[in-house]
């Protein structure tokens, strides 16, 4: 995180909390009780309820920072929110795996230590990436992973479901993906079975713990792209960008930070250097 620096706490901070996140951690930890001790105002979603919409009610009622407890999509729609509007953004980890609070830093077993970010903060700022003007904070997957989201039954058992994903897409009768891409040497990848984008690059050595992030404050998109078998002289290929476009004849099933939508081509891929506030605790 870039320019970190001490932060006065917020005078109308809010707190949105997803009760079904992680299969209940924010529950569990009581975070809505805690957040009210610290001062904060804390919405808990209930059925039904529009996320966006109560985030967009919270800027209105003069909200002045945004922090949220829930999983990577949840994380996504407040830090949205928290952009365009200049608001600091707190990320509190309570879901299943709490990708982002990783990356950043915090203790993903430690959701309560996290709430200090309120009341005890430092500041800095982060990249985010966009596909066609959409945010995301973690990455973008095309292919097996993107196809795997949308099957409904992929929340419930997520291993399982993209093993038979992956056997369909990588086994000799695998369709075609239609997917196009060219790396940073003008190769074109081809139908490849998973394209991955991410916000910053994911880190390929074994120095680090696999599938996380050496910084969120690189300037560079992550591209990684796996070949189906057969199809290419080498299996797979990684590399960076400002920017990147993936074209396709169709609408494609993503999975954006986990979440299963349908993006319409070409897919334009861009990194937002430094564009997010966010607030972690002080310790």
């Amino acid at each position: 995180m870039n320019g970190q620096t001490a932060a006065d706490p917020p005078q109308r901070p809010v707190l949105f909390v997803n009760p079904r996140s992680g299969g209940g951690t924010a529950a569990r930890a009581r975070l809505a009780e805690h957040a009210h001790e610290r001062g904060v105002e804390a919405i808990v979603l209930r059925p039904g309820d529009s996320l966006s919409a109560l985030v967009e009610r919270a800027v209105a009622d003069g909200a002045d920072l945004l922090g949220v407890a829930g999983g990577d999509g949840s994380l996504a729609v407040v830090a949205r929110a928290a952009l365009a509007n200049g608001l600091p953004f707190i990320c509190v980890p309570a879901g299943t795996r709490n990708h982002f609070a990783l990356d950043l830093g915090l203790d993903r077993h430690d959701p309560i230590g996290s709430l200090d970010a309120f009341t005890d903060p430092v500041e800095g700022r982060i990249d985010v990436a966009e596909v066609n003007g959409r945010l995301f904070l973690n990455n973008v997957s095309l292919g097996i992973y993107g196809d795997a989201v949308q099957r409904p039954e992929y929340r419930d058992a997520k291993a399982r479901i993209l093993l038979e994903t992956a056997l369909h897409v990588l086994g000799p009768s695998g369709p075609a993906t239609d997917l196009e891409i060219i790396d940073e040497l003008g190769r074109l990848h081809r139908d490849p079975a998973v394209v991955l984008v991410s916000n910053n690059p994911y880190s390929l050595e074994p120095a680090r713990a696999p599938g996380t992030r050496p910084t969120l404050a690189g300037g560079r998109l992550g591209v990684l792209v796996l070949d189906a078998p057969g199809r290419a002289p080498t299996p797979g290929h990684a590399w960076t960008a400002v920017r990147i476009e993936v074209t396709t004849s169709a609408t494609v099933p993503a999975g954006v930070d986990g979440e299963a939508v349908d993006l319409i081509p070409p897919l334009r891929f861009a990194i937002r250097p430094g564009a997010l506030r966010v607030r972690l605790p002080r310790t």
